[in-house]
């Protein structure tokens, strides 16, 4: 029979929510302990949960947006921790919810998400709300919001506007209520007495105020009136017409320019450097408002041929289904990688739709991510602007280096393999909505002096070519670690993002390429060589990399695996999402840190890890 509770509250567990639950559980209680990390992927498919509750732990990093098959969901407690970021999308599908405790977290936003839900008792003291909070909560029974920045009263009714009641005192009011989570009362008698408390000096004191504003909008009105016939009068001639220098603006012409200037006050560059977003023309009715701004900088294609010696051959480090990469050396001595997208590669409405994606780019900001620091977007060209990684990518490092002292330890490959999981989760289970890769392979993997990883090309697939070129161009390029899906039928999912990632794990381990035509034709296909092996203990070991001359913990080796094995799953619905591959490998590095190294003799370990070679949990 399956476990249906599971309640290990108020004891002292040190680590995080293990990230494979039972799935039919209909309640899970952590509450109390010293749990950290985030909230597991895998509670998405506890469809039966109707009482979950983790408060007072450290679970920290934004609440994953797990919640959307969870109907059945009547308590969710998630207070005294460090969540933050704003709330996730799918609450609004928790259509039984009835007590919601958020309090004492560093959660940012509005409330927006939780109009309709059907509470009885919210709690959100103590975090980073703003914002009006919406007139649809006031109705819930026991409701508790102080100690964060709420603007006062409800939310403002829609137009024409009308001042919200002073009644509710800012970032003070809780609404009455018993139980642990309610501190004060408000009587219903106070707000009545409230409502009815106007004298007669205070309504005759309205009354003038309310002449006086009319008299002061009609003086205003007058004088505008005056001004613009005043302007008339200069900008015409005594016979009627245009004197010279002036122009008749139409309507449309006028609407245009109002809609070119909100584009462009959208677009502010930031104040690093003061940079004029110069546009290519555009066809009529193209033009639209941006949704956020452009957070990178701005550069000209003078400055950009510049820094490339024109786009010199010479200068060229890489090339992808969008064009070519350039190392760019800036006259303050700042070296950059410049993509130059090739035009053939867009479709209008993709040119169209260029500054938004570059919008979204320049947004993502991750550690184990290369960073969009610019771009370029005049006289029709089309190129981004990179922080430059410069020890060169995973595929090379892996299938290319001539020096064997330069062979990459375990130690550096179970880094990598870390890192690059931190990234692609970011992107999947962070990003609202979720960004999909595309294209992850290892030479999309670039490296740093000390063997960080940082994941290129992300945010690319909005600017992806039509599907003809897309499939031929990526089918070559990255065909072995396509997804079965995506080969089969086109269809690309964060899962398939998966499945590419454990084809770089296999590389890793293997020190192969995915494919590899001047190998023996059953072992040509990476995966399908050693998909079958990866649980044999005996046929791992002869699998590994011969460059690590036998020179990695034996366990550590069969964990890496078994990692893998989950994520090449021909079914992308067994595939796990990335949160719970990262918290597989931070086991992983755990258990290989707590273990004690054994020499060589010894059954197990292939050599004693050097002091300078531990892995660093910092990232």
């Amino acid at each position: 029979m399956s476990l249906r509770k599971l309640d290990l509250s108020n004891n002292k567990i040190h680590d995080t929510v293990p990230y494979q639950l039972p799935p039919n559980l209909t309640s899970l209680n952590f509450a109390g302990n010293n749990l950290s990390g985030n909230l597991p992927y895998s509670i998405s498919a506890m469809t039966s949960l109707n009482y979950l509750n983790v408060s007072n732990n450290a679970l920290s990093t934004p609440i994953g947006d797990v919640f959307a098959s969870l109907s059945d969901l009547g308590t969710l407690d998630l207070s005294f921790n460090n969540f933050s970021g704003d709330l996730p999308a799918s609450f609004a599908s928790l259509s039984n919810l009835s007590s919601l405790f958020l309090q004492s977290n560093q959660l940012t936003g509005n409330l927006n998400t939780l109009v309709g839900l059907p509470l009885d008792s919210l709690n959100v003291a103590h975090n980073n709300f703003s914002g009006w909070i919406p007139h649809e909560l006031s109705s819930i029974h026991n409701f508790i919001f102080d100690g964060n920045s709420f603007d006062n009263g409800p939310a403002p009714p829609p137009p024409p506007f009308t001042s919200p009641p002073p009644s509710r005192s800012h970032n003070s009011h809780r609404r009455s209520g018993s139980g642990s989570h309610n501190k004060t009362r408000v009587s219903d008698n106070e707000s009545s007495d409230s409502n009815n408390g106007l004298t007669t000096g205070a309504i005759i004191g309205i009354i003038i105020g309310s002449i006086l504003v009319a008299v002061i909008l009609i003086l205003a009105l007058f004088f505008c009136v005056r001004k613009q016939k005043g302007k008339e009068k200069v900008t015409r001639t005594s016979s009627g017409s245009l004197p010279h220098g002036t122009t008749n603006v139409n309507p449309q012409m006028q609407e245009q320019r109002v809609k070119s200037a909100a584009l462009i006050t959208d677009l502010k560059p930031p104040p690093v450097e003061n940079v004029v977003v110069e546009r290519a023309p555009v066809k009529s009715g193209s033009i639209k408002q941006m949704k956020s701004p452009i957070t990178s900088t701005s550069y000209t294609v003078a400055s950009l041929q510049s820094a490339t010696n024109s786009f010199s051959q010479e200068n060229i480090i890489g090339e992808g289904s969008l064009g070519r990469v350039y190392r760019a050396e800036f006259p303050n001595g700042k070296i950059m990688a410049i993509k130059k997208i090739d035009n053939s590669a867009l479709s209008l409405q993709e040119e169209d739709n260029f500054l938004e994606a570059v919008s979204n780019m320049s947004r993502l900001r991750h550690p184990n991510i290369v960073t969009l620091a610019g771009y370029c977007a005049e006289h029709g060209q089309r190129l981004l602007v990179y922080e430059y990684i410069g020890n060169g990518n995973l595929h090379d490092m892996l299938h290319f280096a001539e020096d064997s002292s330069k062979a990459l330890s375990w130690n550096a490959r179970v880094r990598i393999a870390l890192g690059t999981a931190r990234a692609l989760e970011y992107l999947h289970e962070v990003c609202l909505p979720s960004v999909v890769h595309r294209n992850f392979k290892s030479a999309n993997i670039l490296l740093d002096e000390e063997l960080n990883p940082h994941l290129s090309d992300c945010g690319l697939a909005a600017l992806t070519p039509n599907t003809e070129r897309q499939v031929s161009t990526q089918m070559v390029g990255s065909f072995g670690y396509s997804a079965p899906e995506f080969a089969l039928s086109g269809v690309y999912t964060v899962k398939s993002d998966v499945y590419s990632f454990g084809v770089v794990m296999l590389e890793l381990l293997t020190g192969r390429k995915p494919l590899d035509s001047s190998r023996v034709r059953s072992e040509q296909s990476l995966v399908r060589w050693a998909t079958p092996q990866l649980h044999d203990i005996d046929a791992l070991a002869k699998m590994v990399d011969p460059a690590l001359n036998g020179m990695y913990p034996a366990k550590s080796l069969s964990r890496f695996a078994d990692i893998i094995a989950l994520c090449v799953q021909p079914e992308p619905e067994f595939r796990p999402p990335m949160s719970e591959v990262v918290q597989a490998l931070v086991r992983l590095v755990q258990r290989a840190s707590v273990v004690k190294r054994r020499p060589s003799d010894e059954s197990g370990f292939g050599h004693r890890t050097p002091e300078h070679e531990a892995i660093d949990m910092s990232f």
